[in-house]
């Protein structure tokens, strides 16, 4: 390998590695070339999948999606479809080195991605809503605001809040209701984990903005309750997304569409198309 490196960088008339001892880090210029070595790598898969005319779905997928739908949405996605289709390798990235999924589509770092997000178009990603995701403001039945009907934003004023992290989409829309009101909670607890939250809400510490898939079973077993705050009802979209350039391996076309036929939902669709309106 050492000798296809040299070979290599003669050819290019620039050093890719530099050998410190027993380290070998790229430099500059092996960085700016790492970049076409994973497009060549990607391509090259793509066409090893392409050549065969059977049709059947072969490979590796690679997903992008948040935790909640990594968590919630997908597992029975992912079930369903292995029994399918065995030949099949999937693989989900939560989160690539904080990349969001215009990142992980436009370098090709992933086939396909799933967005928990407001409804949205994109010159260059096909977006495809599928369902509803209603957020909701819980805590335990026996805390305060628990006691009261209608709650107010200003209500949270001297409230603890337990809250994603500042780039989470729901959190986003949440806040800017908070300052629109003037609302500024005594306490902002903010965790990385879905389940860090609820766990947390389950033992009384604050009150969490959560979508309400996170927190269904709670909500049945009444360990957790729903707030209702006058002019706060909102929602997000799970929206599944893959870039207009990919091209659609059989293995891509199959998870497409069993994932659209196991959570879509034409509530979702025609929610996407009022707001865009």
């Amino acid at each position: 390998m050492s000798a296809q490196i040299q070979s290599l960088e003669e050819e290019l008339g620039v050093t890719l590695f530099d050998r410190l001892g027993r380290r070998v880090v790229l430099t500059a210029a092996g960085q700016r070339l790492l970049g076409y070595a994973e497009k060549i790598l990607t391509l090259t898969d793509e066409a090893l999948a392409a050549v065969p005319d059977n049709g059947e779905p072969v490979g590796v997928l690679t997903i992008g999606a948040p935790e909640t739908l990594c968590a919630y949405r997908l597992p029975a996605v992912v079930s369903a479809f292995r029994s399918q289709f065995p030949k099949v390798d999937i693989v989900f990235c939560p989160s690539l080195n904080g990349a969001d999924w215009s990142t992980l589509l436009s370098e090709g770092l992933a086939d396909a991605a799933l967005s928990l997000a407001e409804p949205f178009h994109s010159s260059t990603v096909y977006v495809k809503p599928l369902r509803r995701e209603p957020i909701l403001v819980v805590t335990t039945p026996n805390h305060r605001l628990a006691q009261f009907a209608d709650l107010m934003l200003e209500d949270f004023q001297t409230e603890t809040m337990l809250l994603t992290e500042a780039d989470c989409r729901y959190r986003r829309v949440f806040m800017r209701a908070m300052r629109s009101a003037a609302v500024s909670p005594a306490n902002i607890l903010e965790f990385h984990s879905l389940e860090a939250i609820k766990q947390c809400a389950l033992t009384g510490m604050g009150v969490a903005v959560l979508p309400q898939v996170v927190v269904q079973q709670e909500l049945a077993s009444g360990r957790l309750v729903n707030l209702h705050v006058e002019g706060l009802q909102f929602n997000m979209v799970t929206q599944l997304l893959w870039h207009k350039d990919k091209w659609v391996s059989p293995a891509l076309q199959a998870f497409l569409e069993m994932t659209e036929a196991m959570l879509g939902k034409t509530e979702a669709a025609e929610i996407y198309e009022r707001e865009l309106v």
